[in-house]
């Protein structure tokens, strides 16, 4: 694929080129891959540099003097650089490198446990990831603060008004996924992020969800902890990011202890690396980090304006779709939502649904998605869930609908 690619008419057919494993067959049949929302796909300009690292310039960074080590160094910090610049950080030091979104939040989670005093009020969504709500309870036990819920809508939105009750009780934290990986709601972050400010409380947002369809401005949101994974946005597992505003990462303590992260070390007394290296202990996911930020330039190149209007065609050609078969019930049904279709069909179990249409080469995702709050909301054991990339075609579309009608009558 050019790079010039945001200049022209977006071509699906090109993209899916880029691609390697859409060449896959799945008992015999051409992949459709479904399941984004867990891990996207990795074009081959971004497994060309995973290649090019281990093949070229593997060496551990920051402390060498000699060529592969500086070679690595420069390439690390310079994704580092394109994270900031995509995220439109103000300085790249608040650019923080992580395992992913998980470690990202409970590097956040733990450092607010010299911060919370008991009693204090911190506010989850509803909507949120099991690796949004563990973190902060296991915050409360240690410190007695107290969670209290943000509640949601039979539509799968927060209910903002009860948002505004509970912020009188002036919480010191709030944290909201950008987009319901279970549901796809786009929730109203720039409004939340407001609203709390007001009353005094910090805010963290979970990312991981929205990287792939938003281009988030950490600025312009003036959000104070924003974090996402890699491989959410074609990039590969094992690497993610924090980012938080400058004044937060100079409070919090740091996460983890030994190399790298210290400036000086006796028996006496360390002291700790200035930012960002305080809170990266360790030799890092080098690779990873390089590959992040190429795939971030991978996605910029085909344009988050192209991608956005393309996926919404093809959400609303697959809700479309999915209500023509009998008995189909969609969750999640806000007008402000991503390519992502949580669904049941009556009489069937999401989990026997993904596994006939596995045979017929189709991967979706079955079950509570990190996500069991919301399933009991619904009065759910789980459901099976389509997730859209700007590589899926409406044809694979047809495919997922003619699969579960066949699914259907297997089971029924």
């Amino acid at each position: 694929m050019k790079n010039n690619l945001q200049n022209t008419a977006f071509n699906v057919q090109e993209i899916r080129k880029d691609f390697p494993i859409l060449n896959r067959k799945i008992n015999g049949k051409p992949l459709v891959y479904f399941d984004n929302a867990a891990t996207s796909q990795t074009p081959q300009q971004v497994i060309d540099v995973i290649v090019n690292y281990y093949s070229n310039y593997n060496a551990n960074i920051h402390r060498g003097v000699h060529q592969l080590s500086q070679e690595a160094t420069d390439k690390y910090e310079e994704a580092r650089q394109i994270i900031q610049q995509h995220f439109n950080a103000k300085h790249a030091h608040e650019i923080i490198f992580t395992s992913g979104t998980t470690h990202s939040i409970n590097l956040v989670a733990y450092g607010f446990g010299d911060l919370l005093q008991k009693n204090d009020v911190i506010l989850v969504s509803a909507l949120e990831h099991h690796s949004n709500i563990v973190p902060w309870q296991m915050l409360c036990e240690k410190t007695g603060a107290l969670l209290k819920v943000i509640p949601m809508t039979q539509e799968g939105e927060l209910n903002m008004d009860e948002f505004d009750i509970l912020l009188q009780l002036n919480p010191k934290l709030v944290f909201v996924n950008h987009i319901s990986n279970a549901l796809g709601t786009i929730n109203p972050i720039k409004e939340i992020i407001g609203k709390a400010h007001k009353v005094g409380a910090a805010v963290l947002i979970d990312g991981a969800q929205a990287c792939p369809h938003i281009k988030s401005d950490v600025q312009a949101l003036d959000v104070d902890f924003y974090v996402t994974s890699a491989h959410k946005m074609c990039g590969p597992t094992g690497v993610g990011m924090l980012y938080a505003k400058e004044e937060w990462l100079k409070k919090l303590p740091p996460y983890q202890g030994g190399g790298e992260m210290i400036s000086e070390v006796t028996f006496d007394k360390t002291t700790y690396a200035d930012l960002p290296h305080k809170f990266e202990a360790g030799t890092p996911n080098i690779c990873g980090g390089i590959a992040f930020g190429a795939a971030i330039n991978y996605m910029n190149s085909i344009g988050f304006e192209h991608i956005a209007a393309y996926e919404h065609e093809l959400l609303q050609y697959a809700n479309e779709k999915l209500q023509t078969i009998d008995g189909l019930k969609i969750y999640g049904t806000s007008n402000n939502k991503t390519s992502v279709i949580s669904f049941n069909i009556d009489g069937v179990h999401a989990y026997d649904l993904g596994t006939i249409i596995d045979k017929l080469g189709i991967a979706i995702r079955t079950g509570q998605h990190c996500a069991q709050p919301i399933m009991d909301f619904y009065g759910i054991s789980g459901t099976a869930r389509a997730s859209f990339a700007f590589y899926n075609t409406k044809e694979e579309i047809d495919l997922l609908v003619a699969a579960l009608k066949k699914a259907q009558m297997m089971l029924s």
